[in-house]
């Protein structure tokens, strides 16, 4: 199993604390050093100093740079295989990532799309071949780095130290969802819509949690957030997101705290997780959400010299 397998290296619990403690401290002062100050303000100043392209460079760069340091952290100073870090399979399965990658990208489209041919008047054509082309290449790269960041920072390296530490599936299921909402919470969206949008951040994190569990590896969820993030930046942009792109269209609405919210969380999410369900045979629900740590059937006792 995804956690379970990590308690045959006996591995140093410490070595869980450095990473998620500097990116917690980091979040901190981020939201301090944003309370009172409109950031999509910053952002748009920031635009008309170095362009669209080099502030999503400056904004996205820094978190891509972050899965270096995982995966670094990981390998080399933890010992623990990138495999094993992924996936409770022998080998990464690929053809996962792909199929949530494709899947969610293409509802995402469909969606998008949908928005454009009923309701054109919230629209515009933002399409510039040139300076979006530039941007398709950038975000090829940074994207699915960025996203990879948050995945293999919250489901994996967290995930399995909390859950080690804590003998649980439940609590770092908790632990994790709740913060990678938090990271959120200095985002323009949260001055323009309100708090109650963390209820969709805290609940994505919760869905990517859950698939990651119940799936025993973080193909699914890599494969999901890179499509969420790539897919949404390439075909749409508004002036009070993070993400102010070099996209297609232009979303001029007013965003809706009811449908751009509570929707995904709690009618798209649970159908997402259904299909999955389906597609990959998943079962034992409360076991693989709520259940204390099994190593073969055998309840797992944490060494105190790993403390």
């Amino acid at each position: 199993m995804y956690i379970e397998q990590l308690k045959s290296k006996k591995v140093n619990l410490f070595s869980y604390l450095p990473i998620p403690l500097g990116f917690i401290l980091l979040m901190l002062v981020n939201f301090l050093m944003s309370d009172g100050v409109d950031t999509n303000e910053v952002i748009q100043q920031t635009i008309k100093m170095i362009g669209v392209n080099l502030t999503f460079v400056a904004l996205v760069g820094p978190l891509a740079f972050g899965l270096l340091i995982v995966l670094f952290w990981v390998k080399f100073v933890q010992g623990q295989s990138i495999t094993s870090l992924t996936t409770s399979r022998t080998k990464i399965d690929w053809k996962r990532v792909f199929f949530s990658f494709f899947l969610w990208g293409s509802i995402t489209t469909l969606m998008i799309l949908g928005l454009y041919f009923t309701q054109p008047e919230n629209f515009v054509w933002n399409f510039n071949p040139e300076k979006f082309f530039i941007f398709l290449m950038l975000a090829v790269v940074l994207v699915p780095m960025q996203t990879s960041f948050e995945e293999y920072l919250f489901r994996g390296h967290m995930m399995q130290g909390i859950g080690l530490a804590s003998n649980s599936r439940l609590i770092p299921l908790i632990i994790t969802s709740v913060l990678f909402g938090l990271m959120h919470i200095a985002n323009p969206e949260v001055g323009k819509i309100g708090y109650i949008i963390m209820i969709y951040y805290i609940g994505t994190g919760f869905f990517l949690g859950i698939m990651t569990l119940m799936d025993e590896g973080l193909e699914l969820a890599l494969g999901f957030h890179a499509a969420n993030n790539l897919v949404g930046a390439l075909l749409l942009t508004a002036d009070w997101t993070a993400f102010q792109t070099n996209s297609i269209l232009k979303d001029l609405s007013e965003p809706s705290a009811g449908f751009d919210v509570l929707t995904p969380v709690f009618v798209i999410f649970p159908i997402l997780l259904l299909i999955f369900s389906k597609v990959y045979g998943w079962n034992n629900w409360r076991e693989k959400l709520t259940g204390k740590l099994i190593e073969g059937n055998k309840e797992i006792d944490l060494d105190d010299s790993t403390l």
